[in-house]
């Protein structure tokens, strides 16, 4: 399997990152607020598909942050 250059880590911890997060999140969510029945997979999907990409813009352009403030709180 081809592997993308390293250049694209950050690229590609955002996208992973943000896919893992918002599953979860969304799941958590449409079940307390719908429940669970029949129609929660449709509704998990489509929750997903709305917000993950959002999600993955927003770790995207705070990523530089995040990295200086960890470099800050580790002492790096």
């Amino acid at each position: 399997m081809k592997k993308l250059p390293k250049k694209y880590a950050g690229i590609a911890f955002a996208f992973y990152a943000s896919a893992i997060m918002v599953l979860i999140v969304s799941g958590v969510l449409v079940a307390l607020n719908t429940g669970v029945d029949a129609g929660y997979p449709a509704r998990l999907a489509r929750a997903y598909l709305i917000t993950w990409p959002v999600a993955f813009a927003s770790l995207l352009a705070v990523r530089p942050l995040v990295v200086k403030l960890v470099g800050w709180s580790t002492g790096e």
